[in-house]
This record gives structure tokens, C-alpha cells and sequence, in this order.
């Protein structure tokens, strides 16, 4: 299943526990075609004119005019589903495990102390500005940096996978899910759900 993340918040289960998850509003999927034994599902829509020419085609299993897929995905499924037909959340129940995955928030470019979890050096024994420092980063001799090394750079916007998470409410008329617990990306991000 593809969807948005919405938001995150809290709900109480039978037994009166607060619940902290995420909403994402999911699909409904259209199937588009089939590719070495696979389905091809749209998601979401966007004018044809911003979308690339070998995907119009496509488009035609949504049935509306100069309108095609804002997503296009290829996803296995055990059941069998023909262009046209739709797939919506009631494929998932409550107490389902799935894994979630998508594109995490960009953070910048990002020091070592909050990148990769340094602890910087100590304010003292002589030392003013080494809070936030890497501290040596070559071996003597070596004239060199060695190749992998952790250093300050870019951080976050990253596919990142999220396994074992459950299901805790299913919303079939307004096409929500409640999962428990975070999932990755800002809000607006493109979710894909799978069942385990």
C-alpha cells in the first residue's frame, strides 16, 4: 500500500493504554497494468502535462480525462487484480504487522556530535572550543584521511525501513491507518506499507 503521512498522535485501546502512532492516509491504488509478473498501481493524481510521456499511457486506468498517477509503483501481491481495479485500505486489519519505508527529513549539513553521536571534547585541561570537535582524524605517517571515515556532511534524506510495526486502527471511509509508533519523513511524505 502507498500513502501520506498526516500526522502523529495518540489513541486508547480496549484496555484503556494510550497508544502513540501515526495516521497515514492511504491509497486507494489503482492498478495500471502488469510487468513481468508483477502489478503496476498508481497513486494519486497530477496533470499530464507535468508527468513524463511514457507514463501517460498509464494514466488511462484512472478513467478521467488529461489527469495520470502522481506515483507509480510496482508492487508482488498474491491476489489477482486486472487494470482498473482498485485496492484500498481493508487489505490490512488491526494487529497487523507491517514494515513502512520512505525518505527521511533532511537535516543539512550536520556536525559529527549529532550526525554520528560524538562526544565531543572536554571543556578542560587547556582546551576553549573543542565542545563539538571531531577530535584526530589520521593516523601518523599516513600523510592521508582514510576512506570511511565519519565526518561532518550531509545527514538525513535517506530511504530508511521501519520493520515490525502493528497496525492499530483502520479507517475504511475516509481511507486512514493508525500504526503504532514513528515512522520516518515529514509530513506529506510517500509511505509505502507492506505486510509481513
Amino acid at each position: 500500500m502507498l500513502g501520506k503521512k498526516e500526522y502523529m498522535t495518540q489513541i486508547f485501546d480496549e484496555s484503556g493504554k494510550v497508544v502513540p502512532g501515526t495516521v497515514i492516509s492511504a491509497g486507494p491504488l489503482t492498478v495500471a497494468s502488469h510487468k513481468n509478473g508483477r502489478v503496476v498501481v498508481g497513486y494519486g493524481e497530477r496533470k499530464l502535462k507535468n508527468i513524463a510521456k511514457p507514463q501517460h499511457k498509464l494514466g488511462e486506468a484512472l478513467g478521467k480525462e488529461g489527469v495520470g498517477f502522481a506515483t507509480i509503483k510496482e508492487l508482488t501481491v498474491e491476489e489477482t487484480y486486472n487494470p482498473g481495479d482498485k485496492i484500498d485500505v481493508s487489505i490490512f486489519a488491526e494487529g497487523d504487522i507491517v514494515t513502512v519505508s520512505a525518505i527521511s527529513k533532511s537535516k543539512g549539513f550536520q556536525g559529527v556530535v549529532k550526525r554520528h553521536g560524538f562526544s565531543g571534547g572536554r571543556r578542560t585541561h587547556g582546551q576553549k572550543h573543542s565542545e563539538r570537535e571531531p577530535g584526530a582524524i589520521g593516523a601518523g605517517g599516513l600523510q592521508r584521511v582514510l576512506k570511511g571515515l565519519r565526518m561532518a556532511g550531509r545527514m538525513g534524506g535517506e530511504r530508511v525501513t521501519v520493520k515490525n510495526l502493528t497496525v492499530a486502527k483502520v479507517n475504511k471511509g475516509e481511507n486512514l491507518i493508525f500504526i503504532k509508533g514513528a515512522i520516518p519523513g515529514r509530513k506529506g511524505t510517500l509511505v509505502e506499507i507492506k505486510g509481513v
